[in-house]
């Protein structure tokens, strides 16, 4: 059977094939992808002192929307770039474009709908985090082209996806300083790590269509690779707690994501893509595990 990730069935199935075309390109089907946009988000939020619990719920909620909208647009922009190449791979040869479900000129409009909404959604938040925005959009506009130049796609799609921690930390303080540096490095490394490990579905594929993965490169030293990049992520948290002087319950609490990350590069399979994929979304549960450990080191010590 053909390995793919798209989920035809649930609520998606019950669409119409037009509106389920648009929300397969979206990847609502998947909300993975949302889930780890908006960790990082979460955690800047999380990480300092000093800001009132409703202030921090109104940003939890507007990262949430943010996540949802922007990573849609992020997959829409990936699909328009590489509709060629899905096709030539069997996990994406079905997405709407890559099958001909959707043009576009569909797609186009689509993508103007969602950067609209993520625009109001940046309006929301304080000016320093406009200018960050512009600067995300960049980030999500090159992505798509890293796996065609570079071997480290991965590494780009960290600091995609991991924007959101120093965007969640100048919305939250409206500073830049060694925190907003530290949350975002660890987002970097944790990224790094789970997208090599979801890179390595696809190597074959890539392989014969040419097309350069971290996952390609580090295939003959799996465990080790991503093993680093969850071992820095966590140092790179611990500093993160240290410099924003969280409280002691960080630290034992911190021990539990920790953990859930030693589990999977010991579980780690990168001939068996199914299991690759179950790791992969694992890290919600990771990234959830890290924003309850930062919320701990607000707790009297």
């Amino acid at each position: 059977m053909t390995h793919t990730d798209i989920v035809s069935g649930g609520w998606v199935g019950r669409l119409s094939p037009k509106w389920r075309a648009y929300a397969l390109l979206a990847r609502l089907d998947r909300p993975i992808g949302s889930w780890l946009l908006f960790l990082p988000g979460l955690w800047g939020i999380l990480l300092p002192h000093g800001v009132p619990p409703t202030a921090r719920l109104r940003l939890i909620l507007l990262f949430a929307i943010g996540s949802v909208v922007m990573r849609s647009a992020g997959c829409v922009v990936n699909d328009m770039w590489d509709r060629d190449i899905d096709r030539q791979v069997a996990r994406t040869a079905g997405r709407p474009l890559a099958s001909g479900a959707l043009g576009m000129g569909e797609a186009a409009a689509f993508l103007c709908l969602l950067l609209l909404t993520g625009l109001v959604v940046l309006l929301c938040l304080r000016p320093l985090c406009w200018a960050l925005g512009v600067a995300s959009l960049l980030l999500v506009a090159l992505y798509p082209l890293a796996k065609r130049i570079t071997w480290w796609p991965q590494l780009m799609m960290g600091f995609t996806f991991g924007f959101g921690a120093p965007m969640g930390y100048v919305a939250a303080t409206g500073r830049i300083d060694a925190g907003f540096a530290l949350i975002y490095a660890a987002a970097i490394l944790w990224d790094l790590g789970f997208d090599t490990v979801y890179g390595f579905q696809d190597m074959r594929d890539d392989a014969l269509v040419g097309v350069k993965s971290t996952s390609r490169m580090m295939a003959g030293v799996p465990r080790r690779f991503v093993g680093a990049c969850y071992a820095l992520a966590l140092l790179c948290l611990g500093a993160a707690g240290t410099v924003a002087h969280l409280s002691w319950p960080f630290w034992p609490a911190l021990l539990l994501p920790a953990a859930l990350l030693a589990r999977q590069v010991m579980r780690l399979d990168k001939d068996d893509a199914a299991a690759c994929l179950r790791l992969f979304r694992a890290n919600r549960e990771v990234g959830l595990a890290i924003g309850l450990a930062l919320a701990a080191g607000h707790l009297p010590g």
